[in-house]
């Protein structure tokens, strides 16, 4: 299973000042992976089509969202596509009383030749560190209460966590980082030109292996502020 995340934008692009819409289904679509976690994608309301759905196309006939905010008769959140079908879906709010609403969007996925119901979360932070701290305890804690111990989890998205503390935080939950993992560091991801900040990360958990895929810089450096992270995971075999 190849999994991409991205910070999405809107839609627009690094400053926005542009809808790059169809470039980013465009880049979505070469990629591939069989499971995309979105945040900041526009869920649709009125007479607009909800982003996730316009992304998907073909490819990815089951997906899933979370709404997190409305704003000027706009609603945005997290978003699932995947090609492999959506058992479950349910948006857990994770936010701060007074601040800019988030959530995590937790999905169970039938996979093929009769794997294992793998659990997929996509995740989007808060901006304060102590907003974090509360956010990444609550997902322990949803973690433990909806997520069978010996279940394949993957949890992806844009943790916001520049001072890189959400590791031990989440070390309750068992979950490891793929790029850390691999590398010793997580992968640098905002701004998507100039790539210094870590943000986004993909952690997994009861996998048989995960690992990272190399993306090229074009064109997502010109289609969010945030860059793509993939990676690679084998499921261990269903008993």
């Amino acid at each position: 299973m190849q999994v991409l995340t991205v910070n999405i934008h809107k839609g627009y692009d690094v400053f926005n000042t542009r809808s790059v819409l169809h470039g980013l289904r465009e880049a979505v679509r070469t990629v591939g992976s069989d499971v995309v976690f979105l945040q900041e994608v526009n869920g649709g309301s009125g007479t607009s089509a909800a982003q996730y759905e316009f992304l998907a196309d073909q490819l990815w006939p089951q997906h899933a969202y979370g709404r997190n905010a409305v704003a000027e008769g706009m609603d945005h959140g997290n978003a699932v596509m995947s090609r492999y079908p959506v058992l479950h879906n349910e948006n857990h709010d994770l936010s701060i009383p007074g601040f800019e609403p988030r959530g995590m969007l937790h999905c169970v996925l039938a996979t093929p030749n009769k794997g294992p119901e793998t659990h997929v979360m996509c995740v989007h932070l808060g901006l304060r560190e102590s907003h974090r701290r509360e956010q990444l305890e609550r997902m322990c804690d949803i973690v433990s209460r909806h997520v069978p111990g010996d279940a394949p989890l993957i949890v992806a998205g844009d943790f916001n966590d520049w001072r890189l503390r959400a590791d031990a935080l989440l070390a309750p939950s068992g979950l490891r980082e793929v790029f850390r993992e691999a590398h010793g560091h997580h992968a640098r991801s905002f701004p998507s030109r100039w790539p210094m900040l870590r943000l986004d990360r993909i952690y997994v958990r009861g996998v048989a292996s995960a690992l990272p895929a190399p993306l090229a810089r074009r064109p997502w450096d010109r289609l969010s502020d945030h860059a793509p992270l993939a990676a690679d995971i084998q499921l261990e075999p269903s008993t």
